[in-house]
């Protein structure tokens, strides 16, 4: 047995660590986690953890409550219609035995539970990409206590958030990194129909990739180009927690329990040490450190984006495999945390009063039970010795309890067998526990959720086309006395299409060639919009007001958010990012008035039928984005000339995968290796409630675009050809019939 000496530092910080199984859970609880997060049965962005069955969740529960720690339980991945009506009857009977909070990811998931469940605290999952203060003002309304920020923030940034929100903030601290923004990935899918976004990525970021310039030409570099090293901020845990971060949170749900615990033990260590002596002369020994590479890391560590904003030195570039662990620390890992059950100190106070019934008082902080048992008999024979009670008192065996002090107050010559006795202790301490987890439970309505109505309609179809580059303009908005493409009406222009001394000017140039063809202009905001990002805007509202666009495209929440706020009267079209799986989800999104939102690419045709896609457009055609990153893949494998270029990954089936680099923002978008195409569906698709198709163009030259154009227009739009006749390329449907689990 061993001692439960950590005491939680409530209103202080939060040591919050993972458990793929009730007997990690129980590991990393006696190395000294605070709280513990876990995946149970469903919904959760680990499939492929042992996870826990219903009934092991309920006893991890009690177990954590017992000794006064929290558990969170991951509902974190994105839901279809045909499941948000379910995840709230699978949670019912964890949040009655006491669950302390959910994480999630889907804004249906978090509109369901905050109306069946007001009281129950919800955190906003990482995979959120919450990258600044204008998402996270969001929240506050529909019951969020807590965000885990993207992995990519700084601890200024951070610290900006938590200073302007209040929100209570969460932030990883070491284990394993994602290579894209906050682990929002499309690439599992898209090759091998592994969903990452639904818990079952298969990491083909680990795999190796070639790296090719513009022209083809191969690049000399380490083949791992993709594989971030693990994180380790235990030297800097001053600086985290002065940012404003509450809870220190170690990644690892598909880990052991000994580096599960091993990490957690470390952590506790030094984190106890800050908070009882503060930064002054804090130093993580050598000997600490080394335990935590021999728990395991991926080719070193990282200290991760807290400090800088990208950097080869994050990279493993080499076979990212776990380091050979120490058998010897593991063996005392096992030993110390992993074996036995940890015993929470409480006090006593026996009463043993002749010709009056046995009394034992016990007490745990504020909890208190009183036991009482047969009458106790004056001595006849042999009287009761204080140290014979004693010891048979302190016998607290396999119960969650041993006494720090036990009173005993008896008088001479009185008697009461000692199987009494016994069984005056089994039931003070069997009440005490109870009082320990029953002060969790709570009730609710058995009351199912209210089901969304999808909105019945058959809206004039128009078609949309985005642009990455400023040449694909000419063919889709040509002058008005050269024939275009039939049903071209909205044309969006990239950010990325522009150079940022030139933005205003060129946007308005290109807006004022749109309208001269009859057509509407939409500027589209960048894929990652942090603090950086939001200034600029900020400063230039006016200048994006005379361009005169007839709306923007957002792909994230905070740019979202900022045109909602700063823009209020500017007409808004929310991206696939924005992920609408599910009717909930897009009656939230639906708050911030945008005139229409784009259909999720993992959804099939059959799930897409089921969706309300009355003021939604589904994308027909493009290299679709796999992944946004912080990392660079041309700065990585050369150096950084604030240059953007096109890159090329060639995996090991010899695809190529193109990568731009957004320099204005800083960030890498990695492409499907072909195009998608739905052409060959136009039948189905314009009998569909979409109000809009769209096309996106990325890397095709104007040429290409024509080509497209002319596709569209014989295939999907006529129906005169079939895709066979007119297109021999490469090409995929994407999810449309196959899907994701």
């Amino acid at each position: 047995m061993k001692e439960n000496n950590h005491t939680t530092q409530q209103n202080t910080f939060e040591l919050l660590a993972p458990a793929g199984s009730l007997a990690i859970f129980k590991a990393v609880v006696a190395a000294g986690a605070d709280a513990v997060y876990v995946g149970g049965s469903k919904f959760g962005a680990r499939a492929y953890a042992d996870n826990f069955s219903d009934e092991e969740l309920l006893e991890a529960l009690d177990y954590a409550h017992l000794y006064g720690r929290r558990v969170y339980l991951t509902v974190n991945t994105l839901l279809k219609n045909s499941e948000i009506e379910q995840v709230c009857a699978y949670l019912q009977p964890f949040y009655e035995h006491g669950l302390d909070a959910v994480l999630v990811q889907d804004f249906g998931v978090l509109t369901a539970i905050h109306e069946r469940f007001p009281d129950l605290a919800i955190h906003t999952s990482t995979q959120m990409t919450v990258t600044g203060v204008e998402a996270a003002r969001l929240f506050s309304g529909y019951g969020v206590t807590r965000m885990v920020m993207a992995r990519e923030l700084s601890l200024n940034e951070m610290k900006r958030i938590r200073e302007e929100t209040g929100m209570e903030l969460e932030a990883f601290v070491h284990g394993a990194l994602c290579y894209c923004y906050s682990g929002q990935c499309l690439l599992s899918s898209m090759l091998g129909g592994r969903s990452g976004n639904r818990g079952r990525c298969a990491q083909p970021c680990r795999l190796p990739y070639e790296v090719y310039d513009a022209k083809r030409k191969k690049i000399a570099c380490e083949p791992f180009v993709l594989s971030p090293k693990d994180l380790c901020t235990i030297e800097d845990i001053p600086k985290l927690a002065e940012s404003g971060i509450f809870s220190f949170k170690i990644e690892g749900r598909m880990k052991q329990a000994e580096y599960a615990a091993g990490v957690v033990s470390v952590y506790r260590k030094y984190m106890d040490r800050y908070f009882e002596y503060g930064a002054k002369d804090y130093h993580v020994s050598k000997e600490d450190m080394q335990k935590l590479y021999d728990f395991g890391n991926r080719s070193g560590f990282t200290k991760g984006y807290y400090e800088k904003h990208n950097g080869k030195d994050m990279i493993t570039f080499q076979k990212p495999n776990h380091a050979k662990g120490n058998e010897a620390l593991q063996e005392k890992v096992r030993e110390d945390f992993c074996r036995g059950e940890i015993k929470e100190k409480i006090n006593g106070n026996l009463i043993l009063s002749q010709d009056s019934p046995a009394i034992l008082d016990v007490t745990l902080g504020d909890l208190r039970y009183t036991a009482c048992g047969d009458v106790v008999q004056p001595a006849l024979k042999q009287p009761l010795s204080m140290e014979k009670v004693r010891e048979n008192m302190e016998k607290t065996g396999n119960t969650p309890f041993e006494f720090e002090k036990l009173t005993i107050a008896m008088r001479d010559a009185i008697f009461l067998p000692m199987k009494s006795l016994n069984q005056l202790r089994r039931d003070a301490l069997e009440g005490l526990e109870k009082l320990c987890v029953e002060q969790f439970r709570r009730e609710v309505d058995r009351v199912g959720m209210k089901a969304q109505e999808s909105i019945a309609g058959t809206p004039e179809k128009y078609l949309s086309a985005l642009t990455e580059q400023r040449c694909q303009l000419q063919p889709l908005a040509p002058p008005l006395y050269v024939h275009s493409c039939v049903g071209v009406s909205d044309i969006y222009l990239d950010q990325g299409c522009y150079r940022r001394k030139d933005l205003w000017e060129e946007v308005k140039e290109d807006a004022a060639k749109i309208h001269a063809a009859g057509k509407k202009a939409y500027y589209v905001f960048p894929s990652v919009f942090r603090k950086n990002a939001s200034d600029f805007y900020l400063g230039s509202l006016k200048k994006l007001n005379g361009c005169s666009v007839d709306g923007v495209v957002v792909k994230s929440l905070d740019a979202a958010w900022f045109v909602h706020r700063y823009l209020p009267q500017m007409p808004m079209i929310l991206d696939q990012g924005l992920y609408t799986y599910n009717h909930r989800a897009q009656e939230i999104l639906r708050e911030f008035c945008p005139i229409r939102m784009t259909a999720p690419y993992e959804l099939n045709r059959g799930e897409l039928k089921k969706r309300d896609n009355t003021d939604s457009e589904v994308v027909l055609y493009g290299y679709l984005p796999l992944m946004t990153s912080a990392q660079c893949v041309h700065a990585n494998t050369g150096k950084c000339d604030m240059t953007s270029v096109v890159t090329y990954l060639k995996d090991r089936y010899g695809k190529f995968f193109p990568v731009k680099n957004n320099c204005m923002e800083c960030y890498n978008t990695i492409y499907n290796t072909t195009p998608l195409m739905l052409f060959g569906y136009g039948k189905e698709l314009q009998k569909a409630d979409f109000s809009n198709f769209r096309l996106n163009f990325t890397v095709e030259s104007e040429d290409e675009v024509r080509q497209i154009l002319a596709i569209y227009e014989t295939v999907f739009y006529e129906g005169r050809k079939n895709l066979a006749d007119v297109y021999q390329g490469e090409y995929t449907n994407g999810h449309y019939k196959r899907g994701v689990e």
